[in-house]
């Protein structure tokens, strides 16, 4: 069962199906999937900034006049899953150039995909910030589960991680969701299933391997 509650995913556009088009279909070559990836990847950050803390504010405009406005009421950083959670810190930037990223390096085993933590270095106040825990693809949740142990161990509490992806798929959310229920998690797009070796289907192959051209 899909926990709904804890899931939001991008809203279903033309657009949205066309950039996942190009980056889904084999015949893409490296510069148009790192291109169209960008731009998915930019949409993603919009939308996970949109459910950060934000409180009003009143500003003055050029013209004297107050406007009622809102700021961001909570310092927050970005944390990278390596190392295809690389690839979404450009969007990030984009977006907050101010914004600082954290690194865990987390690798699957390729016969038990299991998960192994190898290297973890985080901003010293992250226990005090929102984290975006950015991972392009949630298969398994075997990953994305231990990269939220190492998050909550230094002292980031679950109601302020916000786990973005560009795909994932319900064995994934749910493995997700009951390990750790006050997380949310931002996709673009939810794929019906795994095959025997746990990648998303249909998904797009490996994303790291695809977007720094290593496959």
């Amino acid at each position: 069962m899909v926990h709904s509650d804890t899931v939001i995913q991008l809203k279903k556009t033309p657009q949205l199906t066309f950039l996942f088009t190009k980056i889904r279909n084999r015949e893409t070559k490296l510069d148009e999937f790192v291109f169209y990836s960008d731009r998915l990847l930019r949409l993603l950050m919009e939308e996970a900034l949109n459910h950060l803390p934000f409180t009003a504010t009143e500003i003055q405009t050029h013209l004297g006049a107050s406007f009622e406005g809102c700021d961001l009421s909570a310092p927050f950083c970005g944390v990278s899953i390596l190392r295809a959670g690389e690839a979404m810190e450009k969007a990030l930037r984009d977006c907050v150039p101010s914004a600082p990223i954290g690194k865990i390096l987390i690798q699957r085993d390729e016969n038990t995909s299991l998960p192994t933590l190898y290297y973890q270095k985080l901003p010293k106040d992250i226990s005090s910030r929102f984290v975006l825990l950015l991972d392009p693809m949630l298969a398994t949740g075997g990953s994305a589960i231990k990269a939220l142990d190492v998050l909550i161990q230094a002292g980031v509490k679950q109601e302020s991680i916000l786990f973005c992806n560009l795909i994932c798929c319900p064995k994934g959310v749910d493995a997700v969701a009951k390990a750790y229920p006050r997380v949310k998690m931002i996709s673009g797009w939810m794929d019906p299933e795994l095959n025997a070796k746990n990648y998303i289907v249909p998904g797009l192959g490996d994303f790291g391997c695809r977007y720094f051209g290593t496959n």
